[in-house]
């Protein structure tokens, strides 16, 4: 008769690149943040850092987009952290703020281009370490709902 495999140790496995990748999505969401908060900054002291091209069917305020990256940022810290304590409400709703993000630096596309591209590649992989990390793994790692 054959052995079973050993099915604990690749469970553990399993569980240990999970929670891996979601500490490193905590991680990512805290820098981005801190990426959306130095756009803001500079979008606030030097407005004309950003020149929009001309045309764009979405143009918004240098000053505006200044205080909307501020605030995306500070909310992404917040939730990077919650997400490292190991809150599942910080994992939905980080999901749900690296989306803003992104939708965000997209229509900030005409202001800095580069820059924006690399921050919506960090929001999508935000979005999938998050969602990869499935119900079973956060009732085994203790991953709580509340505070």
């Amino acid at each position: 008769m054959a052995d079973k495999p050993d099915t604990t140790a690749t469970s553990e496995r399993r569980l240990g690149w999970a929670l891996g990748v979601v500490l490193f999505a905590g991680i990512l969401l805290i820098t981005v943040g801190i990426f959306q908060l130095i756009a803001g900054i500079a979008a606030l002291a030097r407005g004309e850092f950003f020149v929009v091209t001309a045309d764009y069917a979405f143009s918004v305020d240098v000053t505006a987009w200044g205080w909307i990256h501020i605030v995306i940022g500070v909310l992404l810290v917040l939730i990077g952290w919650g997400i490292m304590a190991g809150r599942l409400l910080a994992r939905i709703v980080g999901i749900g703020m690296a989306v803003v993000s992104a939708v965000a630096n997209f229509l900030f596309l005409p202001y800095y281009p580069t820059w924006s591209i690399v921050m919506i590649a960090l929001d999508v992989f935000v979005i999938w370490a998050l969602c990869v990390y499935g119900q079973r793994e956060a009732v085994r790692t203790g991953m709580r709902s509340g505070p």
